[in-house]
């Protein structure tokens, strides 16, 4: 916690506007706080200290370039100027610029609190940094802003996905203002191009700094990291140790198995993005972009230099199959396993086979259950059994406020499915994507979104696309997309039953630093009805605790956590989707003897 309590008072008012409320940071030249105005509205105050400000900080007309440039700028993943101007404290003038309050956290804040293990957060993230630079720097007057690093990507916490917001731009400038008199002092060099140590600052150093945020987003660290605190007063010796250290080739740490989303072609967008060879490297934000959401291939860029080179490349080896594996990461759910089996794996390996018996693949299935039960890793681990490669998609990538467009993007979807079959499309929270007509609230462009699914779900499997939709509330989908030909194969996640529980446990602490005498059969004992996220939660708790007191996770911790920590799923709830399964079943809950098991090794 930061002592320092600012140079403005709890309280102060700021040209009869704005009340300070809350002090947040110093910085090199300039305070953080929050404020509220009179009409209790919060906001962001940085507050300029002019004796400390480097002379490069100033236009022509003495007017802080960081606030003339906020003033230009609008874009929904760029912070909002709101007002500035000079205040008077103590004999000494100020300079302060109000902006629009994110509530949230800091991208780096997100990932000490909790690493990302999902890359399609990363990549929704990413691409919100990216379509914010893509209009600065395509502006008539382009903007680099030179100091993208994870403290300065804001993620907005107030919708239901954040949204990340570019701060900071007090090292921003101009594309054609000249940055020889430009004050380095203060940038983060392992977010920085090499070439920007030789005074190039340019729409391809952002794009490196995107690329190092990435990086970090899924490894936890920047690429080539090193650790120049000590250099604060020697810049050229700190460039000199980051640039050496970047002469070594670019390496990929393993992820977790559990790792949903990531693949070679992650690799291949991070190593163009991070080239050291500024023309390999992407040119715009927008073809950045692109590559990250497929719509261009990326070739691996070592290739291409050997190529230039004479050298001769690499064969290229193609394959769609996703890396992992498969069922051997799930445990339990035998009963899924042996049926998914019959209809959907053997059909697709002996095709002949079924067809001899008049059958074939179902076009596709609903995976219904509690919330944090799995369902996202168990299709993930489908694919990968089936050799399919794997989409994710959330109804809000696909609905579209405007008349049609939902349509449209549903459409699309399938076009580009069919490009790219065998392929596995996930959607979570399909209830959302495909309501029921016959309900009241349901608004007619949403009725027309239903039908033109359905359209599209006929006869996918035998186009090599097999739809898997995943939902918390299985009884307000439309029962015509849980017919025969569509989501037909109904299947219930429970939470993981006792050997699952100890399973997971035994999963989620291998590898790291443990005392002696974990009890895993106490903790799954301890532990019923908790979901699979719930015992994740509960082993990285326990390793946050160990890791402040610099010791192992023992067993006293683990038991403390889960004695703090209650399940996120009550058991009335539990029993709703208990009823929930039997009526999907047509059978009555008293004929439930026995809950199915899930879990993963």
């Amino acid at each position: 916690m930061n002592l320092n309590k600012g140079i403005l008072p709890k309280g102060f008012t700021i040209n009869s506007k704005y009340s300070i409320m809350l002090f947040i940071k110093q910085g090199t030249n300039a305070e953080t706080y929050r404020v509220i105005d009179s009409s209790g509205n919060l906001y962001f105050l940085k507050l300029f200290n002019y004796a400390k400000t480097h002379r490069s900080a100033f236009d022509n007309d003495n007017n802080l370039l960081e606030i003339e440039l906020l003033k230009k700028v609008k874009h929904k993943n760029i912070v909002s100027y709101k007002d500035s101007g000079e205040l008077i404290y103590e004999n000494k003038k100020f300079g302060y610029l109000i902006l629009d309050f994110i509530p949230g956290e800091t991208l780096a804040e997100k990932i000490i609190r909790e690493p990302f293990t999902n890359y399609y957060d990363i990549q929704s993230i990413i691409s919100d940094v990216l379509e914010g630079l893509n209009y600065l720097h395509s502006l008539p007057e382009p903007i680099i802003h030179n100091e993208i690093t994870s403290q300065n990507i804001m993620l907005d916490l107030s919708g239901d996905v954040p949204k990340a917001i570019i701060i900071d731009f007090g090292y921003a400038r101009s594309f054609h203002q000249s940055t020889k008199a430009f004050n380095k002092t203060g940038l983060n060099l392992n977010y920085v191009a090499s070439e920007c140590f030789n005074g190039l600052y340019s729409p391809q150093s952002d794009i490196y700094s995107v690329g190092a945020v990435m990086y970090q987003s899924l490894f936890g660290l920047p690429p080539w990291f090193k650790d120049v605190s000590k250099f604060q007063t020697d810049r050229t010796n700190a460039e000199e140790l980051v640039l050496q250290e970047r002469t070594r080739p670019l390496t990929f740490p393993k992820l977790s198995n559990e790792f949903i989303g990531y693949n070679e072609e992650t690799n291949l967008i991070l190593k163009k993005a991070l080239s050291q060879d500024i023309e390999s490297r992407f040119q715009t934000a927008n073809e950045f972009l692109k590559a990250l959401n497929g719509e261009i291939e990326v070739e691996d860029i070592d290739k291409v230099q050997k190529v230039k080179s004479g050298e001769k490349p690499e064969k290229k080896i193609q394959s769609k199959k996703v890396k992992g594996k498969g069922f051997d990461a799930i445990a339990g759910m035998k009963d899924l396993k042996e049926q998914l089996k019959l209809d959907v794996i053997d059909a697709l390996h002996n095709p002949e086979e079924y067809a001899k018996y008049g059958l074939s693949i179902p076009n596709g299935m609903l995976l219904y259950g509690p919330p944090g039960c799995g369902k996202t890793f168990f299709a993930k681990c489908l694919a990968e059994e089936v050799g399919f490669e794997f989409m994710l998609l959330t109804p809000a990538s696909l609905k579209s406020k405007y008349v049609n467009a939902t349509q449209e993007n549903i459409a699309k979807l399938f076009e580009e499915a069919e490009k790219k079959a065998p392929i596995l499309i996930f959607i979570d929270e399909i209830n959302e994507l495909l309501p029921n007509r016959e309900h009241d609230n349901v608004h007619e462009m949403s009725k027309s979104a239903v039908n033109e699914f359905l359209a599209q779900m006929d006869r996918t499997a035998e186009k090599g696309i097999f739809i898997i939709g995943a939902t918390n509330f299985p009884h307000n989908i439309d029962p015509a997309a849980l017919r025969a030909g569509r989501l037909e194969k109904k299947f219930y996640l429970p939470p993981p039953d006792f050997e699952a529980r100890k399973s997971m446990f035994e999963m989620y602490l291998k590898n790291r630093p443990l005392d002696f005498g974990i009890e895993y059969d106490q903790l799954a004992k301890l532990t019923e009805n908790y979901v699979s996220a719930d015992i994740e939660l509960l082993v990285n708790e326990a390793s946050r605790l160990a890791l402040k007191t610099k010791s192992r996770i023992s067993m006293k911790i683990l038991e403390e956590v889960i004695k703090k920590t209650k399940p996120s799923v009550p058991l009335q709830e539990l029993k709703k989707y208990e009823l929930i399964k039997a009526k999907m079943d047509g059978e009555s809950i008293d004929q439930k003897n026995e809950r199915p098991r899930i879990g993963f090794k």
